[in-house]
């Protein structure tokens, strides 16, 4: 097969990988303990689960849609 058939080339799914694991990273990053009815956890409005996580979320979303956008070189 001849390379100009794929639509993607090597870079494309590099930073498409790269993007998934840093939304990956994000969603870990707002992860944690939980408060339940007798037991109110403050940790849940911390400022690395409210700011923090959804901007490393974004970024990895942005990067995995330049990916795909992004044009092989030929």
């Amino acid at each position: 097969m001849d390379k100009r058939d794929f639509a993607f080339d090597k870079v494309n799914y590099i930073l498409l990988a790269v993007g998934m694991v840093v939304v990956v990273i994000g969603f870990l990053l707002m992860s944690g303990a939980g408060s339940t009815e007798s037991n109110y956890n403050p940790d849940i409005f911390s400022a690395r689960r409210i700011k923090v996580a959804p901007l490393v979320c974004l970024v990895g979303f942005v990067s995995m849609i330049y990916a795909v956008v992004r044009r092989p070189k030929n």
